[in-house]
């Protein structure tokens, strides 16, 4: 690839050098021709005024004496009259030849005293280059034709000493150009092989040597084009990774909204079928059977509802009011709200607020939700006579929430998943408590939408203890950015 990218670099610039010589062949051959003709014609008019002041009266000039005079000039001498008429010739017989009135040096010699012209003769039929100058007080003019062959040897002679240096010079500049060549084939080269690497997908391939010349640009600018598309390709893989993952959640999410759905409609159907064939009249069990049929629908309603709560909060159809409120005021609200729950299964709650002054940017019914969610699981894992501790405390520039526990606690395989909708730890008690498995999955999805985090710390028999955070201030809370573990399952 080296060599044909040299060759080809060569054969420019060669071809370059080759248009400047003919440029400059062409140009100082005029120019030569130009200043060679003027230089003859004023030579030329100097022998016309030295021949003139020898010559005799016009009418005394003969032939024999026209040739000596054309001999001592060096070229064809005549001698015209004022009306065009031809007195003498040095090689016609001035008798026979055309009145010369009309000849353009002849012209100029009689209005400006000198004149020249070039052309071909029509007497000799040769190309002569005629110059004329005005004598005898007006009354004549003498020519001397000098033939053009001269001037076209000279300027032959000078253009092929012209050509000849010209070619010299241009050696230094075809080796440099060569040098120059092999460098640029080189660089190029390589840019080549790197920008095949790009179309072949190798986006990890860069350009060693960057400078400051346009190949060290054009090396820079391919090299961030590079990482551009490695960024690109990474991030194709990172989103496709994450659309397979979304479709596997998906596929989870149906098959176990579809369990779900099944089994207290399973329940309802059976019960209601057995009532329809006659135990409605049966009063031992007609209204347990009654009760079992309410439980489920109950049961269904609560999931629509958890499922229609956790899309509008990911479809973003959700709408919050943001608003500044006092940390323990949340709290209080939300234990008054299940004291009565806990009271019955003889569980006591405990507050621990926080500082006095302790404001969070939120919305109040999302977070009276997640509170309520957190007590609602701390109270149905808490045996009787267990205690359950409400409390916030100050984090940087948030303020964190913990619902403690002193319940059956969660095993520590089960913590990084326990977020994940219908995930259950101990499905069977779930179902028994009337658990859906969307609680803690829609608590996630809330605390995320104020821009918060939530974690769980937990110690099988001793109880677990769950904590969120809130922003202080609405400056903290990015409601357009979503929290990194939102999009999770």
């Amino acid at each position: 690839m080296t060599g044909k990218i040299f060759l080809k670099l060569i054969a420019g610039v060669l071809g370059l050098l080759l248009i400047a010589l003919g440029t400059v062949d062409y140009f100082a051959t005029d120019v030569a021709e130009r200043s060679y003709q003027q230089s003859l014609i004023d030579q030329v008019a100097g022998k016309c005024r030295m021949l003139a002041l020898s010559m005799p009266a016009p009418d005394q000039l003969d032939v024999e004496h026209a040739r000596r005079m054309a001999v001592a000039a060096g070229g064809r001498v005549t001698l015209i009259r004022a009306d065009g008429k031809v007195l003498v010739d040095s090689e016609a017989v001035a008798a026979e030849m055309e009145n010369h009135a009309n000849r353009q040096e002849v012209r100029q010699a009689f209005t400006s005293g000198l004149g020249s012209f070039s052309r071909e003769s029509a007497t000799v039929h040769v190309k002569f280059l005629y110059v004329a100058v005005r004598v005898f007080d007006g009354s004549a003019v003498i020519r001397i034709a000098v033939p053009l062959s001269e001037i076209d040897r000279q300027v032959s002679r000078i253009r092929r000493k012209l050509l000849a240096s010209t070619a010299l010079a241009f050696l230094p500049a075809v080796l440099i150009a060569a040098v120059l060549a092999r460098f640029i084939s080189r660089r190029l080269a390589r840019i080549l092989a790197h920008a095949g690497e790009l179309a072949r997908g190798n986006f990890r391939a860069r350009l060693a040597k960057t400078d400051s010349s346009e190949f060290g640009q054009l090396s820079r600018t391919l090299n961030e084009t590079a990482e551009n598309l490695q960024q690109t390709v990474s991030q194709l893989q990172h989103e496709h990774a994450e659309l397979e993952k979304l479709e596997r959640v998906r596929k989870d999410f149906v098959i176990n909204v579809s369990h779900e759905l099944r089994t207290p409609l399973a329940s309802i159907q059976g019960y209601t079928e057995t009532l329809i064939d006659g135990a409605i009249n049966d009063r031992e069990h007609n209204m347990r059977f009654l009760g079992i049929i309410r439980h489920n629908a109950e049961r269904l309603a609560r999931l629509t509802e958890d499922l229609l709560t956790l899309s509008r909060i990911e479809q973003k159809r959700k709408k919050f009011e943001f608003e500044i409120h006092f940390a323990n005021g949340l709290i209080r609200d939300a234990v008054e709200m299940v004291r009565p729950i806990a009271g019955k299964r003889d569980i006591s709650i405990v507050e621990e607020p926080g500082d006095e002054d302790a404001i969070v940017w939120c919305d109040s019914e999302a977070v009276s939700q997640v509170l309520s969610n957190l007590l609602d699981n701390a109270i149905k894992y808490t045996s009787a006579g267990g205690q359950i501790t409400v409390g916030a405390q100050r984090a940087g520039k948030t303020i964190e929430f913990f619902v403690r526990d002193t319940g059956m606690g969660i095993p520590e395989e089960d913590l990084p998943r326990l977020f994940e909708r219908f995930y259950r730890v101990d499905k069977a008690r779930s179902r028994e408590l009337g658990g859906t498995g969307l609680g803690l999955s829609i608590v996630k999805h809330l605390v995320a939408a104020h821009n918060g985090t939530i974690r769980v710390e937990s110690t099988v028999g001793k109880g677990s203890t769950f904590f969120f955070t809130l922003p202080v201030e609405e400056t903290a809370l990015d409601r357009h950015a979503l929290n990194p573990e939102f999009t999770a399952s």
